[in-house]
């Protein structure tokens, strides 16, 4: 994560710090979670069912359940369908081109067929 840029669209140095994420259960850790929290970036991760069986079998000691978006998080779903039909091209879905330019451009050529 620590080599995430956002370019601007004026000139100036690319962004570091997103202004939210947010992510599936696979990434519900204690580790993601505390680098989030240590560089101020709101995160929308749900808590796996063994996370919460342990936090709430540890009583007050589990600690509060973490913060969690339900408006945020349906937007996730833009994304993934997105991906799910720049894989329907097999050519981006195994990789053939060898160069990362070439990669590129065919997610550019892709994006613009599914745009027409």
């Amino acid at each position: 994560m620590a080599g995430i840029e956002f370019r601007r669209p004026s000139p100036g140095r690319p962004l570091t710090r997103p202004s939210r994420v947010l992510a599936d259960k696979g990434y519900s850790s204690r580790a993601i979670r505390s680098y989030l929290r240590r560089r101020h970036i709101p995160a929308t991760i749900p808590e796996r069912r063994d996370q919460q069986a342990h936090r709430l079998r540890r009583g007050r000691a589990g600690g509060r359940p973490p913060a969690f978006d339900r408006v945020a998080y349906r937007r996730r779903n833009i994304v993934e369908r997105c991906f799910n039909r720049l894989k329907q091209f097999r050519a981006i879905a195994t990789r053939f081109d060898k160069t990362a330019i070439s990669y590129r451009s065919m997610i550019d050529l892709a994006t613009l067929l599914l745009w027409l």
